[in-house]
């Protein structure tokens, strides 16, 4: 950024959010003097240092309510800024743009954070647009996805533009990563590959085997797990016939043999032959083998198998199964699994409804710990009220011991629920604990009324 670009980024932004050494004014009026000296008079915009700038061009869209704005400063400027996120997206749904006294930081937020530009498009609108064409830190709201973007940027803006057209062409976005595949680095080419997660199919099947050859782990990895998302892939065929050889199922038990070796073609197929400290070779040998198996395979429902015993590698087994539940998104092996693993993995499988369920019945039988958190944070929202009372109950009981990770979960509690709950909260305990919960649902449902009028 050149020094004029830097003083013209601070004054847009303004020193309160990006402080500057010495005086701003002076520094801009010894800049302009530097570039203007020297140089012919002449027509106005012929050979000055700076062109006339033109005016910020009609709003199409109407701006969101005074109070709905002036929310939005306040949770920028710190008043529950894990908000700001569901702020954008609620307000984007709306169709609306954000007045311009708003613009400069939240543009810059947006230069900062890449999560929330989804919905800058739509919330910046013509002035914002306009502002980004002065201010080279905002051009990202510039940005198209085109060939050129894919040829020359980097490698964030070659993702995005990749994920974009993978959602609107699949097909399109395989043959573009294709066609520059032998160019890319090593941590692109994994990181490519993790984006054709979305719209998978048999005919990405042929780019993925052959992605297995690649020199670098990470990229065998992510392509032997989008593989075996595809039961009717060449690596789950494989897989399943080395789950065979190792595994043999008879009425009531179930028989294991880990393999001995971990062989050339098994690498290729992602199986890391190095295991993690306190797991032994074997035994990792094994997970990895079992969860990339089929979950066709076993003949069995994952209920009537977890009753079954297994005098060896129980845990091993049982350790797969979760993870080829997760790597498969199966359903009811996701349902299955969580009773014998509840992780917050699991849930993602799962429609929204039993998800809450699912969670539901884990806090209640379960302290609070670092696994209730994860548990709940892997739940979507909005959390209705048998979630909610669960969690409710939970807080109060720990209230009194006041545990480390409490105030997570109150965060959590506030960020989750549906808001439209904040008088149940209010009435369930005059606990500070709870009474924080219900000011933050409050919050959230001032925030939808208000960008809802």
């Amino acid at each position: 950024m050149t020094g004029w670009e830097e003083l013209a980024s601070t004054a847009l932004v303004g020193t309160d959010r990006r402080p500057y050494q010495g005086n701003l004014l002076d520094a801009a009026a010894v800049e302009v003097a530097r570039r203007r000296a020297g140089r012919k008079t002449g027509a106005a915009g012929q050979g000055d240092a700076f062109p006339e700038v033109q005016a910020a061009p009609d709003e199409e869209r109407v701006a969101v309510g005074r109070r709905a704005a002036e929310r939005l400063v306040r949770i920028m400027g710190g008043e529950h800024e894990r908000l700001l996120p569901e702020w954008l997206a609620a307000a984007a749904a709306t169709g609306r743009r954000v007045p311009p006294y708003v613009l400069p930081e939240l543009l810059e937020k947006g230069r900062r954070d890449r999560s929330i530009r989804v919905h800058l498009g739509v919330l910046a609108g013509q002035r914002g647009r306009w502002l980004a064409g002065l201010n080279p830190a905002w051009d990202y709201l510039l940005e198209e996805p085109t060939g050129e973007t894919w040829e020359l940027g980097g490698a964030a803006d070659r993702r995005a533009h990749l994920r974009t057209l993978r959602t609107a062409d699949p097909a399109q976005a395989r043959r573009l990563l294709e066609s520059t595949w032998e160019r890319e680095t090593p941590d692109d080419r994994a990181e490519f590959v993790e984006v054709l997660a979305d719209g998978l199919s048999m005919d990405d099947e042929p780019f993925l085997e052959s992605a297995l050859d690649d020199r670098r782990r990470e990229v065998r990895q992510a392509a032997a797990n989008l593989l075996t998302r595809l039961p009717g892939s060449r690596l789950s065929r494989r897989m399943a016939e080395r789950a065979r050889a190792c595994v043999t199922i008879s009425r009531k038990v179930i028989a294991v043999e880990a393999p001995q070796a971990c062989d050339k073609a098994m690498e290729r197929d992602g199986i890391r032959p190095k295991p993690p400290r306190g797991i032994g070779e074997r035994a990792w040998w094994l997970q990895q083998i079992l969860a990339r198996a089929p979950l066709s395979i076993w003949g069995h429902p994952p209920a009537t198998l977890l009753k079954m015993k297994i005098p060896d590698w129980d845990a091993e087994v049982k350790a797969a199964w979760v993870r080829a539940a997760v790597l498969q998104k199966d359903p009811e092996w996701a349902r299955a699994m969580f009773g014998w693993d509840p992780i917050a993995d699991l849930l993602e499988s799962l429609p929204p409804d039993e998800q809450q369920e699912l969670a539901a019945d884990f806090v209640k039988k379960h302290d609070l710990d670092s696994q209730l958190i994860m548990v709940l944070g892997g739940v979507s929202s909005h959390w209705r009220e048998g979630l909610a009372t669960a969690v409710l109950r939970k807080i109060v009981k720990v209230a009194t011991t006041q545990p480390w990770n409490l105030g997570e979960l109150v965060k959590l509690a506030g960020e989750r629920i549906d808001p439209g709950l904040f008088p149940l909260a209010l009435s369930y305990s005059p606990v500070e604990s709870v009474q924080q919960v219900a000011a933050l649902l409050r919050f959230r449902a001032d925030m939808y009324k208000e960008l809802h009028p």
